[in-house]
């Protein structure tokens, strides 16, 4: 996956937005106001989904390329 195709993905969403909140290298899309997934435009590809914590937990267990972003995590 790249950035093109996640874009497309996440504006493909319905109510879907995208800004640059914080800066221009970091792109928001929100539904309804809300974020659900950040990406960096710098440095190498990644993007920080928000998720159920407990399915959270659950694909970290699964997939070794996912990895928590603490920052994103209310219950700290």
């Amino acid at each position: 996956m790249n950035i093109e195709i996640l874009r497309e993905y996440c504006i493909a969403k319905e109510d879907t937005e995208e800004c640059f909140p914080f800066d221009e290298e970091t792109l928001v899309f929100k539904v309804n106001g809300k974020m659900y997934a950040l990406v960096s435009l710098s440095g190498d590809f990644s993007v920080n989904l928000k998720c159920d914590p407990e399915r959270a937990i659950a694909l970290r267990e699964k997939y070794s390329a996912i990895t928590p972003g603490y920052h994103m995590n209310k219950s700290f």
